[in-house]
């Protein structure tokens, strides 16, 4: 079993509750917009990290992370990719990676807007995590956390607090 944390949308800024919401994951998973590579260092120092550059993000993220990534976890196939859309309004690139991949679980950020929704079409579950930075126009930080164990994800939780 994995315990996944999951967030999006940092924007340069680390919340300082992901260090206590994060503390029991094995791994930290990072949607986009990550903002500079000092974020995406002291996370990785805190734990493991899996990211995705995102539209905000310059040249040394965008060297060191993907666009898209793709990965199996325990027997869950993982499509990780910053502006992702959502169950019947995915961009082209993600509805191009979803038909390709036929992930288990699809994960975007971008939006700003936390989003968990199983998607009966494609037969995966698509998480947005919202945004855990203080860039932007949401009102709240939020960030996801889950387990993976073989090929089932539970335990969700949701962890949300104002700007």
């Amino acid at each position: 079993m994995k315990k996944i944390g999951l967030l999006s949308d940092t924007h340069g800024t680390i919340p300082e509750q992901l260090f206590d919401f994060f503390s029991a994951c094995d791994e930290i998973w990072h949607a986009g917009d990550i903002g500079n590579m000092q974020v995406a260092d002291q996370i990785g120092s805190f734990k493991p990290l899996r990211a995705v550059f995102g539209n905000i993000d310059g040249s040394e993220v965008r060297l060191t992370y993907p666009e898209i990534n793709i990965f199996t976890i325990e027997k869950i196939k993982v499509v990780i990719l910053h502006i992702g859309g959502y169950p019947g309004h995915y961009t082209a690139l993600a509805r191009k990676a979803i038909l390709a991949e036929q992930p288990d679980l699809f994960i975007s950020g971008h939006s700003h807007i936390l989003k968990v929704i199983y998607d009966q079409h494609f037969r995966l579950l698509h998480i947005n995590p919202g945004a855990a930075g203080k860039s932007g126009f949401h009102t709240k930080i939020t960030m996801v956390r889950f387990d993976i164990n073989q090929d089932k994800i539970s335990n969700l939780e949701i962890f949300e607090k104002s700007r």
